[in-house]
């Protein structure tokens, strides 16, 4: 019966395959059409303007809100059954992340809703629509996040495979539209700003898609103007956190999972005061470092070498302390004996691999200003701290790779509440008594229960027991004092230096946590040596190394951000 029961299912695993063979193949051709129209765009491609890009986004969009009400309302209609889910997605410090990033992104699209309104003489009417599409799309997707980022469908799963595939896709489609965008931004300000540090020989054309007419209000267009700028590193995040939210739940169709009880692992500040205060120092240092770049920055020359010099020596500092706390993390995990969480999980792996994968942006940066360094045959004083800080960023996310990846496939540890508890010490006639049994006794189910018994503690020592007449009479070759045996010493030891490497472990995630969160910040708000070194340019060509950095910097910044939430999972879990 068993195995007749269970050929229909092999059997039926083939067509699920090819769903999900079929299904990404959708997204990745979905993808690809978005990413050629996105590509003609920036280069100003001959019967190509964005208001068909726009198109485009507004109709995945639209398709995306159609599958996700549809959803929604079958989930509404079936919401007594019970369901599979996955304990390890969707994690509630990342609803709450994306929640936030949410927030600012309707932000974001208020002000393009307020810049197509001054501008209306001269826009698309799709740059109108699109902002009013993108809020509907954000605030429902963030609700459906909420709701079922867990769910395990194993109903209608083609059609759903291929519904969450689209919106896997739509999200990161959205993020390369605001990756792009702003880029472009950022170049301008870059190629004015290579004419102040000397490097007149490179053309410096500035690739403005500025409205060709006058603005209503002229204060708040550059209130809108200059603010959506800022709000872009936010939506970026958001629509990368989505996608991957989404992919983990388009992994988990069909999938079988074992049924065990998961244990909470709510983050605490107790025992982690000091990587706190470490980390918000070098958080608040970070925020001045950037202000202090962007307001000197393009002054003059002699104030744009001192911004990079001064960039420079604090990142070399800052990423010089995250290796240290690296590797000494590292270090304690080789003196701990403890055996690794094999189990298949798609988020954990999703992790790892997005860890590895976007790090590999900023080390092609790192080996690009290295290369550079030993090729150039002018060297400005400030390049020669390029070099330093480039090697420093490769080794950093080399080590802190090793710790994130190896901490989330730990096995956490179980500690048995009895071995918890704790001996109730009194002082009777000089000698010393336990009240409450060894965690030994009550592990062996020995312990002494309301027999009138004091339980006996040590070989050697007071032990209360009856005797033939039912009196009790104490016995011990010393009654002056009485010692512990060396197995309950040991015991103490182990569990106070294990309770001291957790406190250590914690300390480091939280600062490295806190430190990620300070080198998100630079490159995602316009502070980006990359571009305003110089040296790289006159090396590889103006061009070719802003394509390379156009392509790469975005991983890097995502790279810091999705590592500082590891780290934050990391913290609760150890």
């Amino acid at each position: 019966m068993e195995d007749a029961a269970g050929s229909p299912s092999v059997g039926g695993s083939y067509p699920q395959k090819n769903a999900e063979i079929l299904s990404s193949q959708y997204g990745i051709n979905l993808f690809l059409a978005g990413l050629l129209l996105t590509f003609a765009w920036a280069v100003h491609a001959v019967g190509i303007s964005k208001s068909h890009l726009l198109s485009y986004l507004i109709t995945l969009m639209l398709i995306q809100l159609l599958w996700m009400l549809w959803y929604l309302c079958r989930s509404c209609t079936q919401r007594r059954l019970i369901r599979d889910k996955d304990t390890h997605a969707g994690a509630r410090w990342l609803k709450c992340g994306i929640t936030l990033f949410a927030v600012i992104t309707l932000i974001l699209d208020s002000f393009k809703i307020g810049y197509y309104v001054d501008f209306s003489n001269c826009l698309s009417p799709t740059e109108g629509v699109f902002p009013v599409t993108h809020a509907v799309h954000t605030i429902l997707q963030v609700y459906f996040l909420w709701c079922h980022a867990k769910d395990i469908i194993q109903s209608f799963k083609t059609l759903e495979r291929f519904g969450v595939i689209h919106s896997v896709f739509t999200n990161l489609l959205l993020w390369t539209n605001g990756v792009l965008t702003e880029s472009k931004h950022q170049l301008n300000e870059h190629k004015e700003r290579l004419i102040t540090l000397g490097f007149g020989n490179i053309t410096i054309v500035l690739d403005d898609h500025a409205p060709q007419c006058n603005c209503t209000t002229t204060t708040l267009c550059s209130i809108f103007s200059q603010g959506i700028y800022y709000l872009y590193p936010f939506n970026i995040e958001y629509h990368i956190l989505a996608s991957t939210m989404l992919y983990v739940l388009w992994k988990n169709i069909g999938r079988k999972v074992e049924h065990h009880q998961q244990h909470k692992t709510p983050f605490k500040f107790h025992g982690i005061t000091v990587g706190m205060i470490f980390g918000l120092m070098v958080l608040t240092s970070t925020i001045a470092i950037v202000v202090v770049y962007l307001i000197q920055i393009g002054g003059s020359k002699i104030k744009s070498e001192l911004a990079l010099t001064m960039f420079y020596l604090h990142a070399i500092f800052v990423l010089a302390l995250m290796c240290t706390a690296g590797i000494v993390a590292l270090l304690i995990y080789r003196l701990e004996d403890r055996s690794l969480d094999n189990s298949k999980n798609p988020a954990r792996k999703l992790d790892a691999e997005l860890l590895v994968g976007t790090a590999a942006g900023s080390w092609l940066l790192s080996w690009g200003s290295i290369l550079a360094i030993i090729c150039a045959q002018a060297h400005p004083k400030y390049t020669w701290y390029n070099l330093p800080y480039s090697v420093l960023v490769i080794i950093e996310k080399y080590i802190q790779n090793l710790f994130i990846i190896e901490s989330i496939h730990r096995e956490q540890e179980k500690v048995n509440d009895d071995i918890k508890t704790l001996r109730i010490v009194t002082i009777s006639r000089g000698s010393t008594l336990s009240l409450t049994p060894s965690y030994k006794e009550i592990y062996n189910g020995r312990a002494a229960r309301y027999s009138g018994e004091v339980p006996c503690l040590f070989k050697g020592s007071v032990c209360g027991r009856d005797n033939a007449g039912g009196a009790k009479e104490e016995t011990s070759p010393e009654n002056s004092s009485v010692t512990h045996s060396a197995s309950d010493f040991s015991f103490y030891s182990r569990n106070s230096v294990t309770n001291n490497k957790r406190r250590i472990l914690k300390n480091i995630a939280a600062f490295l946590f806190l430190c990620n969160l300070s080198l998100w910040i630079p490159p995602a708000f316009g502070c980006r040596p990359e571009y305003d070194n110089g040296l790289e340019e006159i090396v590889f060509g103006f061009e070719p190394w802003i394509i390379v950095v156009n392509l790469a910097m975005p991983f890097s910044i995502f790279y810091r951000m999705h590592s500082a939430a590891s780290l934050f999972e990391v913290n609760c879990k150890t």
